[in-house]
């Protein structure tokens, strides 16, 4: 059995454009399904994948570890850049799906197995409209507390929300207040049974970090995600050291080699590889390994499409550091119609059981997706009110 090609197939799915990728083998009816999103990059990690083809064709597919090593390393520029690290993990992820396919077995099965009965979805609120993720406006909090209750009424036991607003590097109390407000509605409309996230988006400076997790932290938060920015660890670890909340981070971080270091400085409670950027389902399990070493929770960042869904459920039923998987919710209206999936969704609180079909349990309906061609996606911008630029 060999590889005969890599095909994408680009889904426009209005915040983003999914990059689905095809892995074809000259076995009849045999091919696997990965996933390369990365919003306003599309054509970039296309064309990386385009690049790293040539070196797969008439490779065994199986040979999955083989294969990565070649894909990361048989280039002077290793694949732990973003866009080469996508293209990567798209290309492993659909490997994964061969594999499982050949013998027959879901993904989790190949990996020894599930560990847990159940994985817990979260929410975020607003559905993954971007107008309800950024609100500045005082009176949010009642907002987010209407959010928050329509998430609970949907059957979710946890939502993830964006109730820090931007600030500048130092500010004063008003931007604390703020977040302050808007997760004390949420609190108190939801009770203490529904576990609460609250990211950051790595928008603030470091020292205001701190001050929004030390404001934050009477809440109960389930975790405090990306405080500040990802290229300074030893910052997050502060402020980990700081507060009893727990930190999650990761989501930015390429390859193996930034996790080891966050682990190694004790700078989170959670982690959160994202499966298809961080080098795939392949680089996913040495972080989770070593998240075991360490006693960290992972949870892996997933607001991109249904393969990357099927992904991170797959690997969340084989590793017991997993806790809980990230799910867009009401996206887009048709997204059941570009895949066939093999799992359902508990609609009381929100929870899968393990696929019985092979591989990652996926089809995707490639007639559906020409539906809906890339369209670029709008840069967002983001200024300080002095007119300086600030994080999106």
């Amino acid at each position: 059995m060999k590889i005969t090609g890599i095909e994408t197939h680009i889904c426009n799915a209005r915040m983003r454009n999914w990059i689905f990728v095809k892995v074809l083998t000259d076995e009849p009816g045999l091919w696997g399904w990965g996933e390369a999103t990365l919003e306003w990059h599309t054509r970039a990690v296309v064309g990386a994948i385009q690049d790293i083809e040539p070196l797969l064709i008439g490779e065994d597919p199986t040979r999955i570890e083989y294969l990565w090593q070649i894909m990361y390393r048989q280039h002077f520029w290793h694949g732990n850049g973003i866009v080469r690290g996508t293209a990567i993990s798209g290309i492993d992820i659909a490997l994964w799906d061969i594999m499982g396919k050949v013998h027959g077995v879901p993904c989790h099965k190949l990996w020894g197995g599930p560990v847990r009965d159940t994985i817990r979805l979260y929410s975020h609120l607003g559905g993954g409209k971007m107008e309800d993720f950024y609100q500045t406006d005082p009176a949010d909090a009642k907002r987010f507390a209407e959010l928050a209750q329509a998430a609970v009424e949907d059957g979710y036991t946890a939502f993830k929300t964006m109730a820090v607003p931007e600030t500048m590097p130092l500010e004063g109390l008003r931007p604390i207040r703020y977040a302050e407000a808007c997760v004390a509605a949420m609190r108190e409309a939801v009770g203490e049974g529904i576990d609460i996230m609250v990211d950051c988006h790595a928008r603030p400076s470091p020292r205001m970090g701190l001050l929004f997790a030390e404001a934050l932290e009477p809440y109960g938060l389930f975790w405090f995600e990306e405080p500040c920015w990802p290229e300074t660890l030893e910052d997050i670890a502060l402020i980990q050291r700081a507060v009893k909340t727990p930190i999650a981070t990761g989501e930015r971080l390429v390859s193996i080699h930034p996790f080891r270091e966050l682990l190694e400085k004790r700078a989170c409670s959670v982690i959160q590889p994202d499966i298809t950027h961080c080098g795939g389902l392949t680089e996913a399990r040495r972080i989770a390994a070593m998240a075991e070493a360490y006693r960290v929770s992972m949870a892996p960042h997933n607001p991109q499409g249904p393969v990357s869904t099927a992904a991170s459920l797959e690997f969340g039923f084989a590793t017991p550091s997993y806790i809980i998987c990230e799910s867009v919710h009401l996206d887009v209206p048709w997204r059941g119609d570009v895949v066939t999936e093999c799992f359902e969704v508990e609609p009381l609180g929100r929870t899968v059981c393990p696929g019985t079909r092979p591989g990652l349990g996926v089809e995707i309906n490639e007639e559906e997706v020409k539906k809906y061609p890339f369209q670029q996606e709008l840069p967002q911008r983001s200024f300080y009110a002095d007119g300086s630029v600030g994080d999106w």
